[in-house]
């Protein structure tokens, strides 16, 4: 155990060292903190999307190209953040170009129903094995927003299980136990990957419990997988108590060919999807099964309502179109994931070998990484890891020209090249021996 001299040392030293990681930053920067103050004169914080906020100022972006990026001071990086699942086609692919175009011929705003709606839903169905029928949205937290009205409207019950870290979007986000700004919904909290406490839980509230809801994988808290038996006790207890399993997988669902309930085989009573899925353009869905979802048959007298202007937007109707079937078709996929679980693996072998008590996490194409030894299972076990690594791991590898989320977060895109993930893990390598003295050992 690190002595209390040598503790205060290490924080003295780990202050310094990303002290000096800021100044390089600020200095190396000046025409992303001019636009940042201009930006602050008419936005709180200059700021319009808190995920993208960080210190010492946000870095602006002037452009991007396949999977790579220019700040507004011309510096170029590799985007491995890929717009937090969103980006997985990069910046500017010309089949979603010609996509977009093919919509924008077409015409914008049509007001009715258009061509490329319902052969996007067939698609969409085909491809997820818990989607009998499914309904679209402008982003994932309006698709998990109404999967939650649906278990609520249907069950006549109010209560809805969530997971500590769970994020669903930004009206029910759950890390420190909540956010002032969620919707009202009765919420009940317990710990992922937690089966006895989970279980209970819900027989606790079972008589108003409407909705199970959860990310197979939890995104936001860290790329932090639940395990089969987890999510087959979750699949148990719903039919016991009759309540809907929700699975958000407006992350998760680019992992395998049909989402991580495919991978589990373990399939939920409705589903959420956004992000890659309408091409890089604005999307969400909800769907799962078919008596539910009629439910929203205006055909019925007592159909229920679902609104939005931009549901069926022609820009995300044929981007989409062309992303499901054309640019990510089931083989595609799959490589992907295999050449993410390759790169995590080279991660974490390095870390092993400089003997230090870093890891990265997830699985398949989404990453994690955390400075923080031992078994991750919930967001709890993270409890003692330092943000100060965080914020030195992210600037440090924007000096090295890759650009990752400050929680440690990497989501790869299509446009990544093999040759830019060695460099990637050549990076992180240099890294960890640059930063072993202030990095935890293992």
């Amino acid at each position: 155990m690190m002595s209390a001299t040598a503790a205060s040392l290490q924080n003295s030293d780990l202050d310094a060292v990303l002290t000096e990681a800021k100044e390089i930053f600020t200095r190396r920067r000046p025409e992303s903190l001019a636009r940042h103050v201009e930006a602050t004169a008419v936005m709180p914080g200059g700021n319009t999307r808190s995920v993208l906020f960080h210190g010492p100022f946000p870095m602006a972006v002037a452009r991007g190209e396949g999977a790579t990026i220019w700040d507004a001071d011309g510096i170029r990086y590799t985007n491995l953040i890929g717009e937090y699942t969103a980006g997985l086609f990069g910046h500017s692919h010309p089949a979603i170009r010609a996509a977009i175009q093919r919509a924008l011929d077409t015409g914008l705003n049509l007001s009715a129903h258009n061509l490329f709606e319902a052969k996007f839903a067939r698609a969409v169905v085909d491809r997820f094995n818990a989607l009998e029928s499914v309904r679209f949205t402008n982003s994932g937290t309006e698709a998990n927003l109404m999967a939650v009205a649906t278990a609520t409207a249907s069950t006549g019950r109010k209560t809805v299980l969530v997971f500590h870290a769970g994020y669903h979007g930004g009206l029910m986000t759950f890390a420190g136990g909540g956010s002032p700004v969620n919707v009202p919904h009765r919420f009940v909290l317990a710990q992922y990957n937690d089966i006895d406490g989970a279980v209970a839980l819900a027989r606790e509230n079972a008589a108003d419990l409407a909705a199970i809801l959860l990310e197979p994988m939890q995104g936001g808290a860290g790329c932090i997988p639940a395990t089969r038996e987890f999510l087959a006790a979750l699949r148990a207890v719903a039919d016991e108590t009759g309540a809907l399993l929700i699975f958000d997988e407006v992350m998760t669902s680019r992992l395998s060919p049909s989402g991580l309930h495919g991978i589990h085989g373990i399939n939920p009573d409705l589903l959420t999807l956004g992000k890659y899925i309408g091409g890089g353009m604005s999307f969400g869905a909800f769907g799962g099964r078919a008596d539910l979802m009629e439910m929203y048959d205006p055909r019925r007298p007592d159909a229920l309502p679902h609104a939005g202007t931009f549901n069926n937007n022609t820009l995300t109707m044929s981007a989409g179109l062309t992303a499901i079937t054309e640019l990510f078709p089931p083989e595609a996929c799959s490589a992907l994931n295999a050449r993410g679980d390759a790169l995590r693996t080279r991660l974490n072998e390095a870390a092993q070998k400089a003997g230090l008590a870093v890891q990265a996490t997830g699985i398949g194409s989404m990453i994690n990484v955390h400075p923080v030894g031992g078994t991750i299972r919930s967001a709890a076990d993270l409890k003692n890891a330092d943000p100060r690594l965080r914020d030195l791991l992210f600037l440090d590898m924007l000096e090295r020209g890759f650009y990752m989320a400050r929680r440690g977060f990497v989501a790869l895109s299509l446009m990544v090249t093999q040759a830019e993930l060695d460099a990637f893990a050549d990076a992180f390598a240099d890294w960890l021996d640059a930063r072993s003295a202030v990095l935890p050992r293992a």
